[in-house]
């Protein structure tokens, strides 16, 4: 199935999703994603059908408003974009600026979408004010609207009317779950992001993360969570402690971009873990071969 993904997101777990789906329970009320991103996991789950409801929440605002547009109001976004990719062709990199700054100013969420399409590597970047800074990537103009109307429209169609959004701090938002829901949470990485870092707006704790996951554990909350990592011989921080007695898995996210940059052929695995409770209703394990490295992933089965 062609899933369909309108926010071109640096580190969306788009190609992992399939992956990512195998270790769901055969049945979930609400999937909660706390830090939503692109919602590449959350899109899956509709098109799959493998969840009823979705909760999309990340402390970037004008993020999600943009989500939020493009379930609630599609045909408007849709038309907003198209005007905004006609007009940049007189003169690309001002209308990139004018438009940058547009949006600091308002947070328009067409404009947010206009950049997301059209800046380097499709990765945000904000300055020590919290204001969008990423430079336009001037060989390419952005998808164009009908590819891009082809994208929002069906993501719509997936979420309308099963789908609520917030802005908050991602603790008030796990800590909303029930047992017959559904935690996946992709924080940024430790060791890679800081609370300095441009890339995002606030960092993660290491601690303070796995001290809800404790919680989370105690509540019987079934979650994953994709969080640390290795490309080549570079770890991209910690394991999560032991003692939360989670199922550990490595995905192949296969040949990394600095990698490709640098004409080196580094894979990227990505590490994915499970809760006691999530693994609790999953079959026994099974080892199946990566398709490069001869890395190995350990996915889960949902019982029939």
């Amino acid at each position: 199935m062609n899933v369909p993904h309108p926010i071109p997101y640096q580190g969306s777990k788009r190609n992992l999703a399939d992956a990512i789906l195998r270790c769901f329970p055969s049945k979930v009320e609400t999937l909660h994603e706390p830090f939503a991103g692109s919602a590449a996991i959350s899109l899956a789950a509709a098109a799959y059908k493998r969840a009823h409801r979705f909760h999309l929440n990340d402390l970037n605002k004008p993020l999600i408003d943009l989500w939020r547009t493009i379930v609630n109001a599609p045909e408007k976004l849709v038309k907003e974009y198209e005007n905004l990719w006609h007009e940049q062709f007189d003169d690309p990199k001002a209308y990139y600026r004018k438009i940058r700054d547009e949006f600091n100013l308002t947070g328009r969420p067409d404009c947010f979408l206009y950049l997301l399409a059209r800046c380097v590597k499709a990765s945000v970047r904000y300055n020590a004010n919290g204001e969008f800074n990423q430079s336009p990537d001037n060989r390419r103009r952005g998808a164009i609207p009908a590819t891009m109307r082809e994208q929002i429209v069906g993501a719509s169609f997936l979420l309308k009317g099963k789908t609520t959004f917030s802005s908050k701090n991602y603790r008030d938002v796990v800590l909303q779950a029930d047992a017959t829901d559904l935690v996946y949470m992709d924080p940024p990485y430790q060791g890679v992001c800081r609370n300095h870092d441009t890339r995002y707006l606030t960092g993660v704790q290491f601690c303070e993360f796995v001290e809800i996951l404790e919680q989370l554990n105690a509540k019987r909350i079934r979650y994953i969570v994709s969080y640390d990592g290795r490309t080549g011989d570079k770890v991209h921080g910690a394991r999560l402690p032991e003692h939360l007695s989670l199922t550990h898995m490595e995905l192949d996210a296969g040949r990394s971009s600095q990698a490709t940059l640098l004409g080196r052929d580094d894979a990227t695995i990505e590490s994915l873990y499970l809760s006691p409770s999530l693994t609790g209703e999953l079959i026994k394990p099974r080892m199946i071969y990566q398709f490069t490295h001869s890395e190995q992933m350990c996915l889960m089965e949902a019982r029939a």
